[in-house]
């Protein structure tokens, strides 16, 4: 199976740090926007593929514009949510990566399904800060459910440190920092 990991596009999040950082259910930039259009030539979709999205606002229009017109499988879920790379002890999640309530995505993106096997905590709480110990479980766990789909590959569009902490534990390699992804970049590993 091959998980092809997307970064999200440029959001709003990014123009001005680290004030920016501070936004509150921060959007895509015009820009952004471009960039998940472009998604379309680059890994283009048919109705067979299955989209993995974490339940931020962003990945979420990343996800929507780049999949417009193509009736594929959508599923949000906070396994692929916001993650902090590398992990810094006492760390608090920042304002511009809180998930966004499951309600509100319910009212505004209907055309979605929402993965309610992840636990209750998730949807709260996330896998930002979590110990590595606990996100090794969450991986493990989430690897397993990709499987179940049957599929030769599954796009995930999710977040930089998140990207990286799936990378390097599936890869086995030690990254850094400067292995992010680009906006509305995309890598593709084997597992």
């Amino acid at each position: 199976m091959e998980l092809i990991f997307i970064r999200h596009g440029q959001g709003e999040h990014t123009l001005d740090i680290p004030v920016s950082l501070q936004l509150n259910d921060p959007s895509l930039t015009q820009k952004g926007v471009e960039q998940a259009r472009l998604l379309r030539s680059d890994l283009p979709l048919s109705k067979e593929d299955i989209i993995i999205i974490s339940p931020i606002r962003r990945t979420l229009e990343t996800a929507l514009i780049w999949s417009e017109n193509v009736p594929c499988r959508k599923i949000i879920t906070p396994l692929v949510s916001p993650r902090m790379f590398p992990i810094l002890p006492n760390a608090t999640t920042l304002p511009c990566d809180k998930i966004l309530d499951i309600n509100l995505i319910k009212s505004e993106y209907p055309n979605v399904e929402i993965d309610m096997t992840s636990p209750v905590e998730l949807w709260s709480e996330g896998i930002n800060t979590m110990p590595e110990s606990g996100f090794i479980e969450i991986t493990k766990k989430f690897i397993s459910r990709c499987r179940e789909f049957n599929k030769e590959k599954i796009y995930i569009v999710s977040h930089d440190g998140t990207i990286n902490s799936y990378r390097q534990l599936i890869s086995g390699q030690t990254l850094t920092r400067n292995d992010f992804l680009h906006d509305a970049g995309w890598f593709k590993i084997s597992c």
